[in-house]
């Protein structure tokens, strides 16, 4: 719709006024209806009468089937009745009803409009006040990439039993039952109990420790005696000798604390059979409902990343009949008391050291053995947050219980806001010398969320969040001639998981698939934390792998949906991430191994950890955690064309890391260069005298990941014009001299430089497959033999392991355009993990669809959905596959739209019994004409795309129409 914004007749504003509170007041009764509401919008006309307005509903305002309109039309003239020219078909009226105010009358249609059509409005108002309906848009909205195009194939999903959502039909019993919201920074866990309810609360900065120095002395001679082990064939006593080369454990990812609710003993004796709780992926909200002595109660929680704030609200189907208390705690030294305001002040601190990891002494936290002397104390990270309670007008009460805890008596309705700060200060300031007043911050964050009412505070949450998510739909179903059923009648979401074996439905498909997108939404934005290893949700002291990020997997493939799933903000937190891991890692290159750059190593914290963990080499010694990091730099490039973006935050990074690699890579034998000491990540090997031993020389990921950043740093150069560098050139010799990725005798990968004997067959990792996926360097149009040998290197595998590695061998055997396979690794996570015996399984899933390695792990998540996205699209900045790894007897229908390729441009796909229909590609960006070479089933095609254009290809590859781009 265009937009005319003047000024409107004072009268106008005025009934406005009037209007707005009336509408509220109706929208208060649809929401129990369950309605809802998006909107409203009001429409200012250039003068007093306007002849005509012509308004055109696209996809961008209409997006499924049909949608509402409501049109308030406001007039001083009451005797001239509204002309609307419609087409005759496809639109339904109500008979219209009318307000009166003063010397104005409004008269309210509704009519349901299909998308596409145009509506004339033949009027002589003074406003027009529009409200859309069950829309996923309101009007004025810009054109997500899922709307841009549109096919005949597409399915109006509103009909169907299954929809975006994760359900419960009973309080939370695990932590893993409980359902996750987020805006990045905060984060909740609602448990959803009835008679006591409690909210898991985080904040993504509250971690143990201080900034450390992270090199070690004495690094360079232990590097020395370490490198003449490897170079006389003595790999176990290389292996303990490198022990000498490793530093401290990282710091340890804490909690904020939880909102506890406390309601009557009638709760206890609710309805089981009305009892829900739902996670709505297409609001980002949980809504929670069950009956107790015939009342209904209503719960609902979201994170408003807008308003900075988490946000609950409580209500009743019986007026003055909501009655329960709230408090905060929290398992970290803290206080909590009520302010003057009636408001909840929680105040507590992160410990300044971290206790000493599980894995290097008793289980008994006390008995553990310090690295630090018991008299250091170090002031650790400050925290600090309120709760602010609003209730309904009328005979409700509110209560100070203890100084602590609010009693609400005899409400209709409350509103919980709940904010939080921290004293962090960025990982280079420590926490006593922070500036930052987490108890202030917290308080004028509330007072900005108290300028909004429940209803605006919701709209402006959904609004930011779709604006994200609603980028990409996916739908899946199989063949209209298969008997099974596409869908199963509403469950649990739990029961779904365990039906998967036998029914296969693709609707759970597709629900992990946008899952995975929304928990990145939720937890990556610009501004905060990178996603961690818990994403940001974490109930514990001690969580498993101390939540750190990892970098030889995991902190990696939190980031791998990003771009291919068209949620490229998400990714600017681990930007400014592998920025401050620069910092560090230079000082780490230059003390440990005497080289320039930066480098870091297996696993880093907040404080941007670059030296060795403390341990084993087998999992401490790493030194390529910092260049795969900065492949994911280039890659951003290559999806967005941001050459700003190369140019002032990708290429120095990338510049500093390669500068490292060209000092840490040494003559070896023959003509190569070799990385020693080398490690295969978290795996070992039979040395020739039969010895187990990790430690070697130019292990096939580090050889894999040095050539993957060499290419990269050099197109970047091209990019940029800096190809004449002394840095390239070094780059450009040293290319040449690396490792090549070889065959092992029995077929396979080799892991490491020479053919050893495998430990472990199946070991989780799959290191040596990295130039294959997430890497470029193996591919099925170069590299043939390779890509045999890859194919063969998953077998020996197997398809057992924690659910990160198989999300990792499903996007793998994507790459080698294998379905079946890939398909089977996706059918391999739905197992549903009883977290009561978690050890008796290897990935899998929770009821609440996070993911397991188990325990809990977020990568495995989000690697789904990437697995999902390279099944479906693939792409390089010159070429583009269309369904290179369709499982057609699994899904043999269906449409993915708005995904992302290389070279800026974006994809929508639609398939019929297996083969493809119909496709569309544009590009928004103003970079000229993109060229892509097609590829579907043999056959080949090359496309000119101009930007601000859409085009649609058959299934032949011909170009059938082109149509401009609305945005």
């Amino acid at each position: 719709m265009r937009h005319v914004w003047v000024k409107a007749p004072p009268t106008a504003h005025a009934f406005y006024a009037t209007l707005e509170r009336d509408f509220r007041e109706r929208e208060r009764e649809r929401e129990r209806e369950r309605i809802r509401v998006c909107g409203p919008h009001l429409i200012t006309l250039k003068s007093k009468w306007l002849s005509s307005l012509h308004i055109h509903f696209t996809t961008a305002h209409l997006l499924k089937g049909y949608s509402q309109i409501f049109f308030f039309f406001g007039r001083q003239s009451i005797n001239t009745e509204p002309k609307i020219c419609l087409p005759k078909k496809g639109f339904a009226f109500q008979e219209p009803s009318f307000y009166k105010k003063k010397n104005l009358k409004v008269e309210i249609f509704m009519m349901i409009v299909p998308k596409g059509f145009s509506v004339f409005l033949f009027l002589d108002f003074v406003f027009i006040f529009v409200v859309v309906v069950e829309s996923r848009f309101s009007v004025g909205v810009p054109v997500k990439d899922s709307d841009v195009w549109g096919s005949s194939l597409e399915e109006d999903t509103s009909t169907r039993f299954n929809k975006l959502e994760v359900r419960f039909n009973a309080p939370a019993k695990h932590w893993t039952d409980a359902l996750p919201i987020g805006n990045g920074r905060l984060g909740a866990m609602v448990w959803g109990g009835v008679a006591n309810d409690t909210i898991n609360l985080n904040e993504d900065t509250l971690w143990t420790g201080t900034p450390g120095e992270y090199s070690g002395a004495g690094a360079i001679t232990a590097l020395s005696e370490v490198r003449k082990l490897v170079d006389n064939g003595l790999y176990a006593e290389a292996t303990s000798a490198a022990l000498n080369l490793s530093g401290e454990p990282s710091n340890v990812y804490q909690l904020l604390g939880d909102i506890k609710l406390e309601f009557s003993d009638s709760h206890a004796a609710y309805i089981e059979e009305t009892y829900r709780r739902v996670l709505d992926l297409d609001t980002a909200t949980v809504k929670m409902q069950y009956s107790a002595d015939k009342i209904e109660y209503t719960r609902e929680y979201f994170a408003s990343k807008p308003d900075q704030a988490i946000v609950i609200k409580l209500s009743t189907n019986e007026t003055s009949s909501l009655n329960f208390t709230v408090s905060l705690d929290s398992k970290l030294h803290h206080h909590s008391y009520v302010n003057t305001k009636n408001q909840i002040l929680l105040e507590g601190s992160c410990p300044g050291r971290r206790i000493p990891p599980q894995v290097y002494g008793n289980e008994n936290p006390a008995k553990r053995s310090p690295f630090y002397s018991e008299d250091e104390n170090p002031k650790g990270i400050q925290f600090s947050s309120v709760l602010d309670l609003q209730i309904s007008d009328g005979a409700c009460e509110l209560h100070v219980v203890d100084g602590r805890k609010l009693q609400v008596t005899g409400c209709d309705w409350a509103v919980i806001r709940l904010t939080a700060s921290s004293s962090f200060d960025g990982p280079f300031t420590n926490p006593v010398d922070s500036k930052r007043d987490p108890g202030l911050e917290s308080l004028n964050a509330m007072e900005s969320a108290k300028g909004y009412s429940y209803t605006d505070l919701y709209a402006r949450h959904v609004n930011d969040y779709q604006e994200l998510f609603h980028r990409v739909s996916l739908q899946l179903s199989r063949s209209s001639n298969s008997s099974a059923q596409n869908e199963v009648e509403v469950i649990t979401t739990a029961q779904r998981v365990t039906l998967f074996k036998t029914y296969e439905d693709p609707s759970m498909v597709e629900l992990l698939f946008q899952y995975g997108r929304y928990l990145l939404i939720a937890c990556s934005r610009p501004g905060t934390q990178p996603s961690n290893l818990q994403g940001i949700w974490n109930k514990d002291i001690e969580p498993a792998w101390d939540g750190a990020p990892h970098l030889n997997i995991n902190l990696q493939m939190n980031y791998w949906p990003s771009l291919s799933c068209n949620l490229k903000e998400c990714q600017e937190p681990l930007f400014d991430y592998i920025s401050s891991l620069s910092i560090n890692g230079n000082k780490t290159a230059k003390v440990n191994y005497g080289a320039n750059g930066w480098v870091a190593h297996q696993v880093s914290d907040i404080w941007a950890k670059t030296s060795p963990d403390r341990g084993q080499a087998v999992w401490a010694l790493w030194q390529m955690g910092g260049a795969w990091l900065c492949t994911h730099l280039w890659d951003h490039y290559t999806y967005t064309i941001d050459k700003e973006f190369l140019r002032n935050k990708a290429y120095p990074l990338m510049e500093g890391c390669a500068s490292f690699l060209l000092d840490w890579l040494i003559e070896g034998r023959g003509e190569y260069l070799e990385t020693n000491p080398s490690t295969s990540p978290e795996h070992m090997f039979t040395a020739p005298d039969g010895k187990l031993a990790s430690v070697s020389n130019s292990s096939t990921m580090d050889m894999q990941i040095a050539r993957e950043l060499f290419n990269d740093i050099v197109s970047a150069a091209e990019e940029l014009g800096r190809s004449d560098t002394d840095l390239i050139a070094r780059v450009r010799k040293a290319q040449a001299r690396l490792y090549p990725t070889r065959i092992a005798k029995d077929g396979s990968i080799m892991e490491w430089a020479q053919d050893f004997d495998d430990s472990d067959t199946h070991h989780r990792h799959l290191s040596h497959l990295f130039g294959l996926f997430p890497g470029h360097t193996i591919n099925i149009e170069e590299t043939p033999d390779l890509c045999k040998a890859a194919e063969y290197t998953l077998y020996k595998r197997g398809e057992e392991g924690p659910g990160w590695s198989t999300t990792w061998k499903a996007a793998l055997w994507a790459r080698l355009h294998n379905s079946e396979h890939a398909y089977r690794m996706v059918k391999h996570i739905f197992d549903l993990v009883d977290p009561e015996h978690e050890s008796d399984f290897e990935g899998g899933l929770y009821a609440n669809l996070f993911t397991a390695h188990p325990p809990f792990q977020i990568d495995a998540n989000f690697g789904f959905s990437a697995a999902i996205a390279e099944m479906l699209v693939q792409s390089t900045l010159k070429d583009l596959y269309l369904l290179p790894a369709l499982p057609r007897d699994k899904w043999a229908n269906g449409c993915v739209k708005g995904i992302k390729a290389r070279g800026g441009v974006s994809v929508s796909v639609c398939w019929s019994e297996g083969d493809l229909y119909e496709f569309a590609l544009w590009s928004s960006s103003n970079n000229g004409d993109i060229f892509k070479r097609l590829h579907y089933r043999g056959i080949t095609a090359v496309a000119n795309i101009s930007s601000g254009n859409v085009y649609t290809f058959d299934k032949q590859l011909k170009c059938l129409r082109i149509s401009a781009l609305l945005l």
